[in-house]
Protein backbone atom coordinates (compact mmCIF):
# COMPACT_ATOMS: atom_id res chain seq x y z
CA UNK A 1 0.00 0.00 0.00
CA UNK A 2 2.92 2.61 0.95
CA UNK A 3 4.79 1.93 -2.46
CA UNK A 4 1.26 2.27 -4.58
CA UNK A 5 1.17 5.78 -2.64
CA UNK A 6 4.70 6.74 -3.03
CA UNK A 7 4.35 6.10 -6.87
CA UNK A 8 1.23 7.59 -7.15
CA UNK A 9 2.68 11.06 -5.35
CA UNK A 10 5.72 10.57 -7.88
CA UNK A 11 3.93 10.56 -10.56
CA UNK A 12 1.55 13.44 -9.74
CA UNK A 13 5.08 15.50 -8.52
CA UNK A 14 6.24 14.39 -12.58
CA UNK A 15 3.19 15.84 -14.35
CA UNK A 16 3.15 19.04 -12.32
CA UNK A 17 6.70 19.63 -12.66
CA UNK A 18 6.41 19.31 -15.99
CA UNK A 19 3.10 21.43 -16.65
CA UNK A 20 5.92 24.36 -15.36
CA UNK A 21 8.50 25.96 -17.30
CA UNK A 22 9.53 28.25 -14.66
CA UNK A 23 10.27 28.71 -11.13
CA UNK A 24 7.53 31.18 -11.11
CA UNK A 25 5.21 28.46 -12.45
CA UNK A 26 6.01 25.93 -9.79
CA UNK A 27 4.90 28.65 -7.13
CA UNK A 28 1.51 29.27 -8.99
CA UNK A 29 0.96 25.24 -9.33
CA UNK A 30 1.85 25.27 -5.19
CA UNK A 31 -0.34 28.14 -4.41
CA UNK A 32 -3.12 26.81 -6.08
CA UNK A 33 -2.79 23.21 -4.69
CA UNK A 34 -3.04 25.30 -1.47
CA UNK A 35 -5.99 26.94 -2.04
CA UNK A 36 -7.88 23.93 -2.95
CA UNK A 37 -6.72 22.10 0.08
CA UNK A 38 -7.72 24.91 2.08
CA UNK A 39 -11.08 25.01 0.47
CA UNK A 40 -11.32 21.12 1.54
CA UNK A 41 -10.88 22.27 5.12
CA UNK A 42 -13.43 24.95 5.33
CA UNK A 43 -15.78 22.39 3.82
Amino acid sequence: MKRSFAALLACLAVVALAGCNTVKGVGQDIQKAGQAIEGAAKK
